[in-house]
């Protein structure tokens, strides 16, 4: 019997993942998040979900049963990554680049075994409404940004931003439903042969 793991702590990506009705344990990697010098968003992306992915995979020494997903998401906003707000101010000015115009959540997926590796990025578009600065202040006190990239979750109270996505709103919160399904139907069909 195969196993597999979310390589993630994130409730979010725990939540999605279970509606694929496909049974999972959680381990979230230790990898350290970091863009490298000239790496573009897509690449740093990629190659984070990658590492959690990998680096679960050597903790349980590449299993053959073993696979494990790993994921990561980011905020892009004029080829510039929006990382988790470091403290409000650092929030804020976040909030104030994605106010009234478009920007790009790029989220990466690797599903990776000892023998072989899958993976995509989806990149969907997303507009945010102009935002006053009580807007910002009050999203800020309700406690849901700290610990989102770009500084906000589509799926809470930042909803109301929006004002048009184009792509899937499901990478936007953190792991693309169709795209990891047919990941792990690609696993699946290798797995039984």
């Amino acid at each position: 019997m195969s196993t597999l793991i979310l390589a993630s702590a994130s409730p979010r990506r725990q939540e999605l993942l279970q509606l694929l009705k496909y049974p999972f344990v959680t381990q979230p990697a230790d990898i350290i998040e970091q863009q490298q010098p000239n790496e573009s968003p897509e690449a740093y992306v990629q190659r984070l979900a990658q590492e959690k992915a990998l680096a679960v995979l050597v903790e349980h020494n590449q299993q053959a049963n073993v696979a494990v997903l790993g994921s990561d998401t980011i905020v892009v906003v004029e080829n510039e990554i929006l990382e988790k707000p470091v403290n409000y101010q650092h929030f804020q000015s976040m909030m104030q680049r994605l106010s009234g115009r478009s920007h790009y959540v790029l989220t990466a997926v690797c599903l990776a075994t000892a023998k072989q590796q899958w993976q995509c990025c989806v990149a969907t578009e997303v507009s945010f409404r102009q935002l006053s600065a009580q807007d910002i202040e009050t999203y800020w006190a309700s406690g849901e940004p700290h610990d989102k990239a770009g500084g906000y979750g589509i799926q809470g109270l930042a909803g109301k931003f929006v004002t048009r996505l184009n792509g899937s709103y499901f990478a936007v919160v953190g792991l693309p439903l169709y795209e990891t399904e047919h990941l792990l139907k690609q696993w699946l069909a290798t797995d039984s042969e």
